[in-house]
């Protein structure tokens, strides 16, 4: 009866051992640190008369051995990346070119990952005055099914900014048609969205030029929806 009891014990001691110790940690997003957001960055390598080597920078996240950074052109929408489990790393970048940065924790232990806040920047050139980022499209997202409001309306929302601080206007081009060519509409600097007529069983292709008080111009990327 001793012995039952005592393998008894050391078999319960055996399970609790090698119990299910849970999920691994995922990984925190990273906090951005340089180029700094909305900036023009003069900071970095020459490396020809168009471009230049720049070190992005980030803070270390927790549950995190390895980082993905994203450098994104806003002219071409063509991205960089670069994996390292540093928190720094160095890109080559054209002058005088807009660009959006951003950075994902990655853990080797969790399928999980974890993304950073989105910066902007301007990559120093020639310019004196820099023409505004390309304006950020919110809502609707591309590719997103929508319910119209009772006035068979949908609120298109945007985010702008620019180096110079000085955004005069928002023209949103609105069509059915891809790229998008009727004009719906002018905003001012502080006005960020705009509502527009649609129909059920719809797809509505937009995008947004925004201007400065220099008449520098920037032209968003094209997104699209569906309304039910």
């Amino acid at each position: 009866m001793i012995r039952n009891i005592i393998w008894l014990s050391i078999l319960v001691l055996l399970v609790g051992c090698g119990g299910d110790d849970g999920p691994p940690p995922a990984p925190q997003g990273a906090q951005l640190v340089f180029p700094e957001e909305n900036s023009e960055c003069t900071t970095g390598t020459d490396v020809n008369q168009n471009a230049t080597q720049i070190t992005f920078r980030w803070t270390a996240s927790n549950n995190t051995d390895s980082y993905t950074l994203t450098v994104v052109n806003l002219n071409t929408n063509v991205p960089q990346n670069i994996s390292t489990a540093s928190t720094s790393a160095s890109l080559t970048i054209s002058k005088g070119t807009p660009y959006a940065w951003s950075v994902t924790s990655r853990n080797s232990r969790s399928d999980q990952v974890a993304s950073s806040p989105t910066w902007l920047f301007y990559n120093a050139g020639s310019q004196t005055t820099y023409a505004p980022f390309p304006a950020q499209l919110m809502r609707p997202m591309s590719g997103a099914t929508v319910q119209k409001d009772i006035a068979n309306e949908i609120l298109l929302e945007w985010s702008g900014a620019d180096v110079d601080g000085d955004i005069d206007s928002y023209e949103v081009f609105f069509s059915e048609s891809n790229p998008p060519i009727a004009s719906v509409g002018v905003a001012n600097a502080t006005t960020m969205e705009l509502p527009v007529g649609v129909e059920s069983g719809t797809v509505y292709y937009w995008r947004v030029i925004t201007t400065d008080l220099e008449g520098n111009t920037s032209i968003s990327s094209v997104f699209d929806f569906k309304v039910l």
